[in-house]
């Protein structure tokens, strides 16, 4: 996996304190989109030990509620993020898992990408659309895409 960058105490995408960690690559390439320059898997840097160890640094933070996954899009990156996730959970289950992700909840419990689920708090879902775009909405762009809350891989709540 190769990723852009790793940010703490973000407030920006999701719900309180967080690490967000950007991966590379997206195959929606969606109209607008604020972070075309993690569209590219080869891009950014790889994720090795070093980063590993600092994104763990910043989680086991008292302050930091958990981590959010964008990029690109996370879940294109799926065989690297799944062991990453279960990993977190084991290790601090306390923390919530926010992904971004331009596939939507039917597509993701209709194909293998429905293994992450367990392990995660929240989906963001579904690609951006730049027509639907509405900067009132809290932490989406476009009214097309749903807050997601999950409990042990169930839907618990939808925010439209």
């Amino acid at each position: 996996m190769r990723i852009h960058d790793i940010t703490t105490c973000d407030v920006n995408n999701g719900e309180g304190f967080r690490v967000t960690l950007w991966v590379a690559g997206c195959s929606h390439h969606c109209h607008g989109c604020q972070n075309p320059e993690t569209w590219n898997s080869l891009g950014g840097q790889p994720f090795g030990k070093e980063a590993h160890d600092y994104l763990f640094s910043e989680l086991s933070k008292g302050y930091i509620q958990g981590l959010t996954l964008s990029g690109g899009d996370p879940l294109d990156s799926y065989d690297d993020i799944l062991p990453l996730v279960k990993e977190i959970k084991t290790a601090m289950p306390a923390k919530t898992i926010w992904v971004y992700t331009g596939y939507t909840m039917d597509e993701i419990e209709s194909s293998r990408l429905k293994g992450i689920l367990p392990y995660v708090d929240v989906i963001v879902d579904g690609p951006y659309v730049e027509s639907l775009r509405d900067v009132t909405l809290a932490f989406r762009g476009s009214r097309n895409q749903h807050i997601i809350r999950l409990h042990d891989g169930k839907i618990t709540a939808i925010d439209e």
